[in-house]
């Protein structure tokens, strides 16, 4: 049976998306360990948000998160675990620190 042309344009798009979350992924990941390494510390949340989270939650990629209240705990969890397309990061990725200043900031905004 052949795919019609919106049942390929939603395949093409699944992957899309999939390939640039991996990819940016990927790039997260790979300044954090650069960062971790040279003991880094952020100003502060926003600075956290922009230069880690903004790409994505700012792009049309993922979620907006800004303005939503979410509650620490929430922001956490998902940035220690990872949900869907959202990539976990690690302690060494982004220290318990600069996760706190980051969900103080995504609460507040």
């Amino acid at each position: 049976m052949r795919k019609t042309k919106s049942a390929r344009a939603a395949t093409a798009l699944m992957l899309s998306v999939s390939v640039a979350a991996g990819m940016m992924a990927d790039i997260a990941r790979g300044f954090a360990e650069t960062t971790a390494d040279k003991r880094f510390q952020w100003r502060d949340g926003a600075e956290v948000y922009s230069k880690v989270c903004g790409y994505c939650h700012e792009g049309q990629v993922g979620p907006r998160i800004l303005g939503r209240e979410l509650p620490p705990e929430y922001i956490r969890a998902i940035v220690r675990n990872g949900n869907r397309a959202m990539p976990a990061f690690r302690p060494s990725e982004m220290n318990d620190e600069s996760l706190g200043k980051l969900a103080e900031y995504i609460q507040r905004n």
